[in-house]
C-alpha cells in the first residue's frame, strides 16, 4: 500500500486546533509537540501504572480508597506512545479493509468510534487511564460498555467512580451525553484533570494539522484536511466539559 500525507488541502494545513472558540490561558507549562504526540520519552511512575508522577500519586490514593470498599481499580491501559497508537490504528485498518472488505473511509470511521488517530491520543500524555475491577472476573473483552452498566461485572466500580473519582482529580472523558459527538461512550476511560487540562490547552495551541501532515502510517492517505478538522472538533474537543 502506498503511503503518503493525509493533508491534501494546503489551504487548510495552517489551520490550528484553536479554531474552536473559547479563551485559553497562557499560564500553562510549555509542553512540546513531540511530548504531546507521544514521541518523547517521559518519566512514568508505578509498576503497571505508568503515569506522570502527580497523576500516579493521585491514582494510588484513589485506588487505596476504593480498596476499602472492596474494589480493586486495575489499569488496563495508561501511557501509550505514538508508535503503539499507530500499531493499533494500522492493525484495525488492515483488518477492516483486507479481512472485512470495508471501504477505506468506512474503515477509518469505524476505527475512530473508539480509537484515535496516531499522535492525538490522550493516552500519549501519561494522564489518562482505562480501568476495570481486578477483583471481578469477566469473560471476553473487558472494555465493553455493557460490563460497566446495570448488572454488569464492573457496575459496582462504575458506581464508585461516579461518586468519588472527581474528588481525586479523575474525570470521565467520553460521557454518555446524547448531544456529545466524536468517540463513543467509554465508561472505563478517566483523565487526571489537574494535568490533562493544561496539556489539552497546550495541544490546542499547536498547529496540529501542520504536524499531522508530516506523519505517514497505513490509512493516512485516505484522510483529508476536512476530515482532520472535523475529527479535532468532534473527537478531540467534544468531551466532558470539566476537562476543557
Amino acid at each position: 500500500m502506498k503511503r503518503r500525507s493525509f493533508i491534501k488541502n494546503s489551504g487548510l494545513a495552517s489551520l490550528a486546533i484553536t479554531t474552536t472558540p473559547f479563551s485559553l490561558s497562557s499560564n500553562y507549562p510549555d509542553y512540546t509537540m513531540e511530548e504531546l504526540m507521544g514521541k518523547e520519552d517521559i518519566e512514568l511512575f508505578g509498576k503497571d501504572i505508568n503515569l506522570r508522577e502527580q497523576a500516579y500519586e493521585a491514582f494510588v490514593e484513589m485506588q487505596n480508597a476504593a480498596m476499602d470498599s472492596g474494589i480493586d481499580i486495575k489499569i488496563v491501559s495508561s501511557y501509550r506512545s505514538f508508535d503503539r497508537q499507530a500499531a493499533i490504528f494500522e492493525r484495525k485498518y488492515l483488518r477492516y479493509t483486507d479481512e472485512e472488505n470495508m471501504l477505506p473511509l468506512d474503515a477509518i470511521d469505524k476505527i475512530i468510534e473508539y480509537s484515535t488517530v496516531p499522535g492525538t491520543s490522550r493516552h500519549h500524555w501519561g494522564t489518562d487511564i482505562d480501568i476495570t475491577d481486578g477483583k471481578v472476573k469477566a469473560d471476553g473483552d473487558v472494555l465493553v460498555t455493557e460490563k460497566f452498566e446495570d448488572d454488569g461485572p464492573y457496575s459496582t466500580l462504575k458506581n464508585w467512580m461516579d461518586n468519588y473519582s472527581e474528588s481525586f482529580g479523575f474525570y470521565l472523558v467520553y460521557t454518555n451525553d446524547p448531544k456529545r459527538r466524536g468517540f463513543k461512550y467509554e465508561p472505563w476511560h478517566y483523565s487526571y484533570a489537574p494535568l490533562s487540562r493544561p496539556m489539552l490547552t497546550a495541544f490546542r495551541k499547536k498547529n496540529i494539522m501542520k504536524q499531522l501532515e508530516k506523519e505517514d502510517f497505513i490509512g493516512s492517505d485516505q484522510m483529508t484536511s476536512g476530515f482532520i478538522k472535523n475529527y479535532i472538533e468532534n473527537n478531540i474537543l467534544d468531551i466532558n466539559p470539566a476537562l476543557l
